[in-house]
């Protein structure tokens, strides 16, 4: 079985990105020395990307090749999309297209965002892992890193690094259901 992971950067209120979508609060955090905070070595460990279909339009707006074009790529969408060279839309129901993908030969999986996205594969128990990189700013308003809809999940804290940037970054695994019985 697969892995998939949600590895994401969030304000310290929750947010992932503005109400219209925008991220570029985090290029607000000072970062002298370049610190990548462990995303080239945790890019080199997956081979495909999730995403909806307003987080690649975010990703596109910040110019450039598309980053993820060495990967296998979907992107939801409620509506009907030509595929790219590099993204292929999915329309289906998320949760079963992810079911299927994971239980598919490959690596790990990261989940891209956003947050419809990541509450429907919350609820549906099929992300193993969360990498959240917290940024020192409270945006008052946003885009919630679950909706709320989201229901309540028990996660294992594996390990927390915290940056002279003032980023903390914390990883959690999923706690079975067979260990909450």
């Amino acid at each position: 079985m697969r892995k998939l992971s949600l590895y994401i950067a969030i304000s310290l209120d929750g947010f992932i990105a503005r109400s219209d979508g925008r991220v570029d609060w985090l290029d607000n955090v000072p970062n002298p020395n370049q610190l990548d905070y462990g995303y080239d070595a945790f890019l080199a460990s997956i081979d495909t990307t999730l995403m909806g279909n307003n987080t690649y339009k975010t990703i596109l707006s910040f110019g450039g090749e598309f980053p993820y074009a060495d990967k296998i790529n979907y992107v939801f969408s409620r509506s009907e999309q030509a595929n790219t060279t590099f993204v292929r839309y999915i329309t289906s129901d998320p949760v079963a297209f992810v079911q299927s993908l994971k239980s598919s030969n490959g690596g790990t999986i990261w989940l891209v965002g956003g947050g419809q996205l990541n509450t429907h594969l919350l609820n549906a128990r099929l992300i193993d892992e969360l990498i959240i990189t917290v940024a020192p700013i409270v945006l008052g308003t946003g885009i919630p890193l679950f909706g709320s809809h989201a229901v309540e999940t028990q996660w294992a804290a594996v390990r927390t690094e915290s940056f002279e940037t003032g980023l903390v970054q914390s990883t959690y695994s999923l706690v079975s259901q067979d260990t909450l019985a």
